[in-house]
């Protein structure tokens, strides 16, 4: 390589080779957990499933998802009582109040999914990043009726290629 070579300045379309010769697999569509309790806020169900998914074979250890579910489902098991508590008091008192009384419950509800979403970023950073997963707490619409839950959805993060030039 001259001194000429290393002075040139290419043009677009032959930059542009160089990548076309790096394909890029599909993502694999998303694993969806949906929660598996008996008592459900605001689309919040009270426990998700402890099941691992065969999506997610020789990518995690069944332990570290069971342990992360576990993390989970212990926070719901914490904060969702005392929703529904504030739920039922809201409702009762909703008449006297013109709705003011459900505040409460929306703000517990709201802390409670803020709370997931920081653990499972904590999860996502010394983990599931490394193993090109993405957990997040997702709000889709339930397959049964227009309702709307929240789901844990497990993303596959795509493998970026590397550019080594020629």
């Amino acid at each position: 390589m001259s001194m000429a070579d290393f002075d040139a300045i290419y043009e677009e379309d032959q930059l542009e080779e160089n990548y076309e010769d790096q394909t890029v697999a599909p993502v694999q569509e998303p694993i969806i957990i949906r929660g598996a309790g008996n008592m459900t806020v605001f689309g919040l169900s009270n426990r998700f499933n402890t099941e691992f998914p065969s999506g997610l074979v020789s990518r995690v250890a069944p332990e570290e998802f069971k342990a992360t579910i576990g993390r989970i489902n212990g926070i719901l098991k914490k904060t969702l009582p005392v929703n529904v508590k504030w739920l039922f008091c809201g409702c009762v008192c909703c008449c006297c109040t013109l709705g003011c009384s459900l505040w409460p419950v929306i703000c517990l509800s709201k802390r409670t999914q803020i709370t997931l979403d920081k653990l499972l970023e904590w999860e996502n950073s010394h983990l599931y990043h490394k193993l090109g997963l993405h957990w997040r707490l997702h709000k889709q619409q339930c397959d049964s009726n227009s309702m709307m839950e929240y789901v844990i959805s497990i993303e596959f993060i795509p493998k970026t290629p590397i550019y080594r030039p020629d």
